[in-house]
């Protein structure tokens, strides 16, 4: 495991300074989830969490796996594999959303099985505990939301500009959300955990393909975060078959 969320942002800005020219565009999403790997640091150290280390543990082992797909590109699963391969000239607010969409969809509920086990499925207490520490961090993330807005001001259309607004509102409301959808996940796929390898195998993949769908809906044309608005941002498991 990386030495820490310092280990996490020095591994990012290592990546960074490595990129080639002609991967610049992936620039935008990594920045935006260095600077806000660092508020959750902020975050941890000024002990806004219930549990900070767990929240640290389990922010670590969200960013390997983000540093895993980073390293592989075109051998990662295939929501990322979308996302990666999304052409350079599109606007830096799908890069970014694209890359949260993969992140948090696909990586998220597997970042939370690996620091959540099966024992502590058990204890309703530290499971309510878990899932509060899980929701606060979208108070973090939505205190960052203005500023990388601002990071992306320069590039965006006139279009977007006038709908920045809605566009914070919006993504307040689209972290909340897929919270809640990656607990739901989290727990089914702890449920496939509990039945093996070949089933846990098996959901993964059913979240693998939900979460690539996703991604593919949001390279459709047209204003991303109004669709958003519409459809939402997460995926739901479905019951199992």
């Amino acid at each position: 495991m990386i030495d820490g969320i310092a280990g996490v942002v020095a591994r990012m800005q290592e990546r960074l300074d490595a990129l080639p020219p002609e991967l610049a565009h992936r620039r935008i999403f990594l920045s935006t989830y260095l600077r806000t790997t660092q508020a959750v640091g902020t975050a941890v150290e000024q002990g806004r969490f219930e549990d900070p280390e767990w929240v640290e543990r389990w922010d670590v082992k969200f960013a390997e796996l983000y540093l895993v797909a980073h390293d592989a590109a075109q051998g990662a699963a295939r929501p990322w594999r979308l996302a990666f391969g999304t052409p350079a000239d599109m606007p830096p607010l799908l890069h970014v959303l694209l890359g949260i969409n993969a992140h948090v969809n696909y990586d998220l509920p597997q970042a939370l099985l690996a620091v959540i086990s099966d024992e502590d499925f058990t204890d309703p207490q530290l499971m309510a505990m878990r899932r509060r520490d899980h929701e606060r961090i979208d108070g973090v993330l939505a205190e960052r939301v203005a500023a990388e807005d601002r990071q992306l001001g320069g590039a965006r259309s006139l279009l977007d500009q006038v709908l920045t607004p809605l566009n914070r509102l919006a993504s307040r409301r689209f972290l909340r959300e897929s919270r809640q959808e990656v607990w739901h996940n989290t727990t089914e796929l702890q449920r496939a955990r509990l039945d093996g390898e070949t089933a846990y195998a098996n959901r993964l993949a059913e979240l693998e393909l939900l979460s690539a769908a996703k991604i593919a809906d949001l390279l459709r044309p047209g204003q991303v975060l109004l669709r958003l608005a519409i459809t939402g941002f997460g995926v739901t498991l479905p019951p199992p078959a």
